[in-house]
Formats: structure tokens, sequence, C-alpha cells
């Protein structure tokens, strides 16, 4: 929840209250009058990293990070469900989170425009302060210090717009106000992969929330490993080059990664800080997976913070776990207890007579799912007090990541030997011993899911595998077209701009 003091006056100016990012971003700042001092560079540079909570977007109304940037990974995988409850009267949303689970979405669906004005809210605004900089007083040195850190941030977006949209606009010049055309997917990875490259060693060696050098080699390696799906050929000898240029190591605990005070963990590599009073926008995960009367319950206090109940577990993957990976322990099953009693929970304490809040892993109607039917997840720590957001901050990558991805390079390079050392490591802090006598791509897959789950990275890792389009589960009964490997170009962006084409199949 540690908010750097190179963050906090770009958040208190543009994250106080719910800023319309699709406005002229110099709403706060007279870019005339402001960015002439070190101090007023730093307040500004915070911004951008301030972007990455996202915000209230028109026509995509919401928390942008955790409710489209997370939901969209997540539901259209085998990892979660956002079913319909009350007779459809909460969380139906106009059907946005039952196409993203049948594999039925369409280019009017919500969370998709939400994912991709997320994106490019948080380019413009990069592209603005790099405008900004550019004309201030400040020394050749110190702006390329700022640059690299701003242009990294724009390589995360535009790796996160080569993943989800394919082909989308590249645009880098602020002032620029001619109306842009489609770039390829091949594009937009080479542009990407050659941005970092140019500006990787420039980057800070340290810095909680920031862009350091590790974070820029693991957001590298991240685009090597997705090579062959973003521009048609593989590079598992390069992103291996880029993990052993990353320096980390796991924590003793897992937990530690999703501590209200995760600032604390050495594993973490880069994560999107939060203060439930300060910096708040975009963090309302456990208030979204939490059901109203378990909220409650879970409040030494007795304070009532409210709950969403929402987005639960895929049914099934609770189970999918060992009983001794604690990795487990990040969802929650069967009867919930009063912290405060120790007593079961009565899921509506208005209706005379206990009725326990008692999880189960089966849904019956993802039209109108029952208020206890689900398992919930609880990976990040719950703490009094918190009201609606929440204090942790939102990891984004960790060393573990760093181990898997050379795994699984070794076992696409045939040199499956070399990757049970790292499977080792993963499977040892979760609790389980050894690794399978015969390292195959599904182990590494199974390993993934597992060691990620409810991290964003599913979906991306079963297009890589293949089963996001050949595999089946509940609600996805039937074989994936390629071409929803991704997403639409939204309806409303098209509607704003006629010179953006839309993907194949759509």
């Amino acid at each position: 929840m540690r908010i750097q003091s190179i963050l906090a006056a770009g958040l208190l100016m543009m994250f106080g209250a719910c800023t319309d990012l699709s406005e002229t971003l110099y709403d706060k700042i007279d870019a005339n009058e402001y960015g002439q001092t070190d101090s007023e560079i730093a307040s500004i540079m915070g911004r951008a990293y301030a972007s990455l909570r996202g915000g209230s977007f028109d026509g995509a109304n919401g928390y942008a990070f955790s409710e489209y940037v997370y939901f969209i990974s997540a539901i259209s995988s085998d990892e979660a469900v956002l079913p319909a409850r009350n007779g459809g009267a909460d969380w139906y949303d106009g059907g946005r989170y039952v196409q993203l689970k049948r594999h039925e979405w369409d280019n009017q669906n919500v969370a998709i425009t939400g994912a991709w004005r997320y994106c490019y809210n948080g380019i413009s605004t990069v592209n603005a302060i790099i405008s900004q900089i550019e004309g201030s007083s400040l020394k050749d040195e110190q702006k390329n210090k700022m640059f690299a850190e701003l242009r990294a941030i724009r390589a995360y977006y535009y790796y996160r717009l080569i993943d989800w949209f394919g082909n989308v606009p590249l645009i880098t010049d602020y002032k620029d106000l001619t109306l842009p055309t489609n770039s390829t997917r091949a594009e937009i990875f080479d542009f990407t992969e050659k941005e970092l490259l140019a500006i990787i060693d420039q980057l800070p060696e340290s810095g909680y929330g920031k862009m350091t050098k590790n974070a820029g080699y693991c957001l590298l390696a991240r685009l090597y490993l997705n090579a062959e799906v973003f521009s048609g050929k593989s590079r598992w000898e390069d992103c291996l080059k880029a993990c052993q240029q990353i320096s980390g190591s796991l924590e003793t605990n897992y937990f530690t990664n999703f501590l209200t005070e995760n600032e604390v963990s050495k594993e973490i590599l880069l994560a999107i800080p939060y203060d439930h009073k300060m910096a708040t926008t975009g963090n309302f995960l456990n208030w979204a997976l939490t059901h109203n009367e378990q909220r409650w319950a879970i409040s030494s206090t007795g304070t009532f913070y409210g709950g969403g109940n929402s987005i639960v577990a895929q049914p099934g993957l609770y189970h999918s776990f060992d009983e001794k990976d604690v990795r487990r322990n990040t969802m929650l099953i069967g009867d919930q207890i009063d912290l405060r009693t120790g007593e079961v929970v009565d899921r509506d304490p208005n209706q005379e007579g206990l009725q326990p809040l008692s999880f189960t892993d089966g849904i019956g109607d993802i039209m109108d799912a029952k208020d206890y039917e689900g398992v919930h997840w609880c990976k990040y720590e719950q703490k009094d007090g918190e009201e609606w957001e929440r204090d942790h901050d939102l990891v984004v990558m960790r060393y573990a990541e760093v181990l898997l991805m050379q795994a699984e390079c070794y076992v696409r390079l045939n040199q499956p030997e070399k990757a049970r050392p790292f499977l080792e490591q993963i499977r040892s802090r979760a609790g389980l011993t050894g690794t399978p006598e015969t390292i195959t791509l599904q182990t590494i897959e199974e390993e993934l899911k597992k060691e990620f789950v409810f991290e964003d990275h599913r979906r991306t890792d079963m297009i890589r595998f293949g089963t996001f389009f050949t595999g089946t589960w509940w609600e996805k009964n039937k074989i994936t077209p390629a071409y929803r490997g991704i997403f639409p170009i939204p309806a409303l962006e098209m509607q704003k701009n006629n010179k953006l084409r839309q993907n194949p199949g759509y």
C-alpha cells in the first residue's frame, strides 16, 4: 500500500475524484506554466503510474483495472465465472460476463470497451507527459531517465493491446490529432520490442511500484514468450536471455505477495500501489469477491462494509489443486465463519432461522445463480476499516513468473530436464514434493494455472498453449474459432474513428 513520493502528487492531482480520462489531459496542469522544475516534473511522472489504476470511462463505467483487466482475462478462461444473481438483477450487466464465459462476445461488450480505453487513456497520458517534459528546461540526462520509465509504461500498455486486440493504432505523438488507422499485430510487436531494447538499460535499478530494470526485462521476456502468437515467430532463446537479466528471489511464504502491506515482498517486480484513503480508484477486487454477509462477518469490529458477491472460481477449479497445495487457500469453500464469534455466518440474518453461508463448487444456472453458489476468491488479504477499496497493491509481475518462463522455454526447446530446478522451486514453496518424472508442456501449463491463479495470466497462457480454443468447460462446451484469440475493436471506438478496421471474424 506504500505510495511513493513520486506518485503521491500525481495521485492527488489526477485521482482525488473520478476524473474523466477521455478529456484533455492538461485539465489539471497548465502545460505552459508547470513542469519547469525537478519537483514539478516528478509530480507529473506520478500521473503516468497513476494511469495504471484506470478509472471510469464514458460508455464503460467501472473500476478499470480490476473489473476489466482482471475480469476479461479470468472469465474468458477456465479460471473464473461471473454469474448473474438475483434473477439477473445483479451482475448480468447486459450480458457482458456471460458472453465472455461462453466465448460469444461481440464488439459492443462493455468490458472489452473498458479494456481498450484503459490502454489508450494510459498511452495518451504518457504521450502528454513526454511532450511536456520535452518542452521543459531540464537537462537532457534527466529527461532521458524519465523518458525511459515513460516509454516502458507505454510499452506495457502496447503489450496489453497486442494481447487483447492485436491490430491496433500506434500512437506516440500527443500533438498529432489525425485519426490513426490500425497497425498490424506484428508491427505493434516490433515497436514494443524496439522501445524496450532502446530504454531498458536506462531504467532505475530499484524503486517499488516503478518500471525498474527488472520489470522492463520481465515485460520483454513476456513479449518473447508470446512472440509466436503475437508475431508468428517463436523467440524462446530470447525469452531465456531476458529472464537471465532479472535478479530476484521467491518469498518463503506464497501469501506474503498478497498481504495488505505487500510492498514488503522481495518477490514482486512490479505492483500497482493502492491506499484505501489516498489512492483508491480501481482496486475493489475484495469487495467484488465477497458475499454481503461474509464481508460483514470477516470484520472483527463488526462493521458492515458491503460485498459484491460477483466473480467466483470456475466450477471444478478448487478440486484440481492438490490438498497439500497452499495455493488452494486462495479460495473459500464450505461454511464461512464469523471471526468475531467463531460461528457459521448466516447468509440472510433478516430471515427467521439460520441459513448457513456455505459456498458450493457447483453453480446451477449462470443466469440466476444462488447467493451461496461458487467458490469465492480470497487471494489478497482482507483488512478491517477499508470500506469499499483495498490497501493491498495489485501484483503485476513477480519473480515466480521469471522461473516458470524459463521452465517453459526449456521444455519448448526440447530440454525438459533444464526446466526441473525451476519447477522444483515453485512446487516446494507451494508445499508439494518433487516434480513429474516426465516434464511436458501440460506440466508447465498446469503449474502456471495454479501459481498465478487469479493474477491475470490465464487467458494469455491458454492461448499460447492452444487450450483456449480446444478446451471445454462449464458454460463453454464448444471449440473456439481461432479469430477469438483477440477481441473485436469496440463499436464505440469505430464510430469515433472511421479509419479503424475491424479484426477478422467480427
